[in-house]
């Protein structure tokens, strides 16, 4: 998908919860996203699958001009996600009360509208609505993505090196919201 300009519209973003048949768009602004940013570092072999991992738990799509721009997921925590177990140590409580906020990401030629902290507090919302406490992980050589996290309140709890695989070993930026 080429950039493309919002200039000259009024209508602001909206977020809502993502369904199955936004997957496709998801998808397209995803491989924009990938294209011109690198996230996610590895290309999935199904995106569709990767945006709907079993530990869902919810999911919005933000939209500019009825187009779809941006996309958020709140999980459950995951065999190798570090950011849960080090909000639980710190705070004191099981992993089981936390949530992950992933799969941010918003469409080159749509930023600069304020999506990226819509999505991000819906998901926030959600994940304390039920009792949870969201919580994130990011590759540190994203450093947008850190200052939006940071701007909003955000905790750093530490940089780990996670081996993503027996090639790639990644430092990533663990993050806790604000309690």
């Amino acid at each position: 998908m080429k950039s493309e300009s919002v200039s000259g519209t009024n209508i602001p973003p909206s977020v809502r919860g993502r369904s199955d048949r936004d997957l496709g768009d998801c998808v397209r602004v995803l491989a924009e996203v990938h294209g011109r940013d690198g996230y996610p570092v590895n290309w999935p072999d199904a995106p569709s699958a990767w945006l709907t991992p079993p530990s869902l738990i919810a999911s919005w799509v933000a939209e500019l001009g009825g187009r779809t721009v941006g996309h958020i997921g709140l999980s459950r925590s995951a065999a190798g996600d570090v950011a849960p177990g080090l909000w639980s140590a710190r705070a004191g409580v099981s992993v089981a009360s936390t949530a992950v906020v992933n799969r941010l990401f918003v469409a080159p030629w749509a930023r600069g509208h304020g999506i990226g902290a819509l999505l991000m507090g819906a998901a926030v919302a959600e994940a304390q609505d039920r009792g949870l406490h969201p919580v994130l992980d990011v590759v540190a050589s994203d450093t947008a993505a850190a200052a939006l996290y940071e701007r909003l309140g955000w905790q750093l709890l530490a940089v780990v090196e996670q081996q993503w695989n027996p090639e790639q070993k990644v430092a990533v930026r663990c993050y806790a919201a604000a309690p």
